[in-house]
């Protein structure tokens, strides 16, 4: 299953701070059109552990995919990457 990545939420509000982490992503499901909200760890989990897939679509229409990662202190989390390259896709959607 693939799930379109909509929104995120920060304990803050602040989306485009890339030194905290996302909280929540707010997701749609473009086959069912099921949607919904989960939490860092749930999409982490979705992706490494389920076989998820993830991504975004910015406003020109690219796609970036999601995947799971770790920092260097054990704190999982998840990035956008796009032509081989890590990018910030998350921090520039709307918040949730």
């Amino acid at each position: 299953m693939a799930v379109r990545i909509t929104c995120v939420s920060k304990p803050s509000g602040d989306n485009e701070n890339p030194h905290e982490a996302i909280s929540m992503l707010g997701w749609t499901n473009e086959e069912t059109g099921a949607k919904g909200t989960s939490t860092r760890l749930e999409i982490y989990d979705f992706i490494k552990n389920k076989g998820g897939n993830a991504y975004v679509i910015d406003r020109r229409g690219n796609k970036a995919y999601v995947d799971a990662r770790e920092n260097a202190h054990g704190t999982k989390f998840v990035q956008t990457y796009a032509d081989k390259v890590w990018t910030d896709n998350l921090l520039a959607l709307p918040g949730c």
